[in-house]
């Protein structure tokens, strides 16, 4: 199966861009909609208005003909299509000639983070940029029992059956999770295991092939999960991810419940060693 990420199709800043104007609503950006439409969304010469240029210069873009933007062109094109910070990033990215192939990225978790995950008393997990598991705490462990391996935590989402219970809202951590493996596509499209594992997914999920297509992207930052663990109960987390400069690569995502909420008694529960 051949994924948008393949070289042989390499138009992502179009496919983009025809995604996100699809999904954007005229009324929202004060676009009059009279009679019918044949196409979702906005119209290319109502982006290129809303952009203030030429409808043949935004087809040129579109059509991956016109391969050098200038900042404030993309930046009036990012308003145009109300793109959010993430977004915006993401649309610069994409104009950007991929880097030469870097040597590969080490499957180990860095030493600083596996230190200062190794010293916390609650759930942490060390991810790389496709959000493979590359290490995790006793205590993260104990809170993904459930699952039947624990190695990357959108291929968990979309094809452990555990999925479904674990996440109470499982729509709103499918859509975080690809609007987060997006960014990561946004950054090195071509990475041989980012192609695999978007390859993957695609294959054997519906749901992931339909979220894929919609281009959100969204930097995995902090937030809160809605979570049920199967011994522990309903969880409300919050979680903080942690970047090194000497790691830029990786994350260490730290889950924490509120003090003296009835999730904090459940998670200490669940982290108790056994008797």
């Amino acid at each position: 199966m051949h994924t948008d990420l393949s070289p042989r199709r390499d138009n992502a800043l179009g496919e983009y861009l025809r995604a996100r104007r699809a999904q954007l609503a005229p009324e929202r950006v004060g676009v009059s909609t009279l009679g019918h439409r044949r196409v979702p969304g906005l119209r290319r010469e109502e982006v290129a208005r809303l952009a203030g240029v030429s409808t043949d210069y935004y087809t040129r873009l579109e059509q991956g003909r016109e391969r050098n933007p200038s900042p404030q062109l993309l930046h009036a094109v990012a308003r145009a299509l109300s793109l959010d910070e993430d977004g915006a990033e993401h649309l610069a990215r994409l104009t950007v000639p991929p880097a030469p192939r870097r040597r590969s990225v080490s499957a180990q978790a860095a030493p600083a983070l596996q230190q200062i995950m190794d010293a916390l008393s609650t759930p942490a997990l060390v991810v790389d940029r496709t959000l493979d598991v590359l290490a995790l705490n006793p205590h993260a462990a104990a809170l993904y029992s459930g699952f039947a391996r624990v190695d990357n935590l959108v291929r968990m989402t979309f094809l452990d059956p555990a999925a479904r219970a674990f996440h109470r809202d499982r729509e709103v951590a499918a859509r975080a999770a690809v609007a987060s493996l997006r960014s990561a596509a946004g950054r090195d499209r071509h990475a041989p295991r980012l192609v695999a594992l978007v390859g993957e997914l695609s294959a054997l999920s519906h749901d992931f092939r339909v979220l894929w297509a919609r281009h959100d992207v969204h930097g995995k930052t902090g937030g809160t999960k809605s979570l049920h663990h199967p011994e522990a109960g309903d969880l409300e987390l919050a979680y903080e991810t942690l970047t090194l400069n000497s790691a830029p690569d990786q994350q260490l995502v730290v889950y924490q419940a509120a003090p003296g909420r009835p999730s904090a008694e459940r998670l200490a529960l669940l982290q108790a060693p056994p008797p």
